[in-house]
C-alpha cells in the first residue's frame, strides 16, 4: 500500500523545484457510441464522456488540495475516432470533432485526445475520412488533439500513409496560419503508438484498454536538475544512481494520484507515465540537465549519450517504484516547451539532424519543432519516414510533431502561449525526396519483428 509519508520527501521538491503532475487523464472506450447514424453516434459520445469525466476536473482539485501537489492537466482520451466512425460511413468526420470539442468544454479538461487512426498496415475509409478531416477539424476546434499512427515494428512503415501525412500536416498549417499554425501543434504522427500514453497531442485508448481508465503523466526535470547540482564531480555512474533513486520518488507521487484518481472516479488504474516532459519555464527543462552532466550546450558532442544515460536512468528508478508504469516513460525533447532547447536552437547548436539522433535513445521523437513555413509536402514526409524508420528498427515509439509555420522564415521564431511555448524557426534540408515519398507501398518490417 502506498501512503503519504511514503512521498513526504517529495513533497518538498514542489515548491521550488518545478515537480507536479504533468497529467491526469482519463481514458474513455467509446466503441458502445458506435451506429450507423452519425448523428446519433455524436449524441451517445458526448453523453458517454460528460457521464464518465463530469467529476474529473473535481476530483482532481480535491487531490491537488488534499496532497498540496499540483495537477497541471486535467485530459480525457478517447478510442480513436476512426474506428467509431467508421459504422456512420461518412466522408466528412469534422462533426464528430466538434461534438468532442462541445464535450471537453463542458467537462472543464484542458485537452481531449483520439481524433486519431491507426493505419500502420492499411487504411479503412473510415480512417481515410477522419485523415482528410484533420485540417478543418483542428481549425475549427480548441481543446481536441489528432494523432496518426503509420508504421510499426511488426507491420513496417505505410509510405502511402507517411505522403499523405506530409499533405496533411501542410494543409492544417495553412487552416490555422492566422494562429502561427497551431493545430499542427495538436497533431502527431506516430510509428509504434502505445494505447495507455496520457500525454497530448498523442493520447489516445487503445482498443486492448477498458471501459474508463486513469493514466497519470509525472513531471520532473527540475527535480532531476537539483539533485544533479550537489554533485558537481560525480562519475557517470554515481549520476546514473541519483537519476534513479530521484525517478523513484517522483513515480511514487504519481502512483499516489493515480490510485486516489482513480478510486474517486470509480475508474481502473491504467499507468504511471514517468517522463520527464519540460515547460517554458526556467529550472524545467531536460537540456539544462544534460548541461549540469557537463556539457556546455546542448546539440554539441556528447548530447546522445548523455541523454542515453538519463533516459534509461529514468526508467530504471521508475519501473522500480510501480508496477505498472506505461506510456512513453523516459524524458522529452519538445522543442518549443524547453527553455534550454530553445536556446540551443536558435543560437544554432541544436539542428534539426542532431535531434533526430537524439530521438534514437529517448522517449517519442521530433517534437514541437517549427520550420520554415515554405517546406514543401514531401519534405515532411521525408522526415516522417525518417522518423518512422528509427522507431521500427528500434522496437521503440516515436513521433513527429512538427509545425511549417506559414509565412516564417528560417531565422525567425513563432509563439504559440502556455505550455506550447515558444519555438525557433529551424532550417531543414531541402534536398528533394519527392520520388522516393511517391514510390506506392510498404517498407517491409524489419527481421526483429519475427519473434512469435
Amino acid at each position: 500500500m502506498i501512503n503519504f509519508n511514503e512521498v513526504n520527501e517529495t513533497i518538498q521538491m514542489l515548491d521550488n523545484q518545478h515537480l507536479d503532475v504533468r497529467t491526469v487523464t482519463m481514458g474513455i472506450s467509446l466503441f458502445d457510441c458506435a451506429d450507423s447514424s452519425a448523428e446519433k453516434a455524436c449524441t451517445r459520445i458526448y453523453d458517454k464522456i460528460c457521464k464518465k469525466a463530469e467529476n474529473l476536473v473535481k476530483k482532481c482539485e480535491a487531490i491537488e488540495s488534499t496532497y498540496g501537489i499540483p495537477i497541471v492537466n486535467k485530459r480525457i482520451s478517447v478510442t480513436p475516432i476512426a474506428h467509431i466512425a467508421s459504422a456512420s460511413r461518412c466522408n466528412d468526420l469534422v462533426p464528430f470533432a466538434l461534438i468532442l470539442e462541445k464535450a471537453a468544454q463542458t467537462v472543464g479538461v484542458n485537452f481531449l485526445g483520439g481524433f486519431s487512426a491507426l493505419v500502420h498496415k492499411g487504411m479503412t475509409p473510415g480512417d481515410a475520412a477522419l485523415i482528410h478531416s484533420i485540417p478543418e477539424a483542428l481549425s475549427v476546434t480548441e481543446h481536441i488533439c489528432s494523432s496518426v499512427n503509420i508504421g510499426s515494428t511488426k507491420a513496417g512503415i505505410n509510405m502511402d500513409a507517411v505522403k499523405e501525412m506530409g499533405q496533411i500536416i501542410r494543409k492544417t498549417a495553412e487552416s490555422t496560419a492566422e494562429r502561427n499554425s497551431i493545430g499542427c501543434a495538436k497533431l502527431v504522427v506516430f510509428c509504434n503508438a502505445v494505447e495507455d500514453n496520457p500525454f497530448m497531442a498523442g493520447a489516445f485508448l487503445g482498443c486492448g484498454e477498458g471501459d474508463c481508465v486513469i493514466n497519470v503523466g509525472v513531471s520532473g526535470p527540475g527535480v532531476v536538475k537539483c539533485a544533479l547540482e550537489e554533485m558537481p564531480n560525480a562519475t557517470l555512474g554515481e549520476l546514473a544512481e541519483e537519476i534513479k533513486k530521484t525517478a523513484f520518488k517522483i513515480t511514487r507521487m504519481g502512483q499516489l494520484v493515480a490510485s486516489r484518481a482513480a478510486k474517486d472516479l470509480n475508474a481502473q488504474f491504467g499507468i504511471v507515465d514517468l517522463s520527464l516532459a519540460p515547460t517554458p519555464t526556467m529550472g524545467d527543462s531536460v537540456a539544462h540537465i544534460l548541461e549540469e552532466m557537463g556539457l556546455s550546450s546542448t546539440g554539441g558532442a556528447g548530447t546522445t549519450a548523455a541523454l542515453a544515460l538519463l533516459n534509461d536512468a529514468v526508467k530504471k528508478g521508475g519501473v522500480m517504484a510501480s508496477s505498472y508504469v506505461g506510456g512513453l516513460s523516459g524524458a522529452f525533447i519538445p522543442v518549443s516547451e524547453d527553455i534550454g532547447m530553445i536556446n540551443a536552437a536558435a543560437s544554432g547548436t541544436l539542428t534539426l539532424e542532431k535531434l533526430e539522433a537524439m530521438t534514437c535513445v529517448c522517449s517519442v521523437g521530433l517534437d514541437m519543432i517549427a520550420i520554415p513555413g515554405d517546406t514543401p509536402a514531401h519534405i515532411i514526409s521525408g522526415i516522417i519516414a525518417d522518423e518512422a524508420a528509427i522507431g521500427m528498427v528500434n522496437s521503440k515509439t516515436t513521433a513527429v510533431r512538427i509545425i511549417p509555420a506559414i509565412g516564417k522564415k528560417a531565422g525567425e521564431s513563432v509563439s504559440f502561449g502556455g505550455l506550447l511555448g515558444e519555438a525557433p524557426i529551424m532550417p531543414v534540408n531541402t534536398a528533394s525526396c519527392e520520388k522516393f515519398i511517391s514510390r506506392a507501398g510498404r517498407i517491409p518490417a524489419p527481421l526483429q519483428s519475427l519473434k512469435n
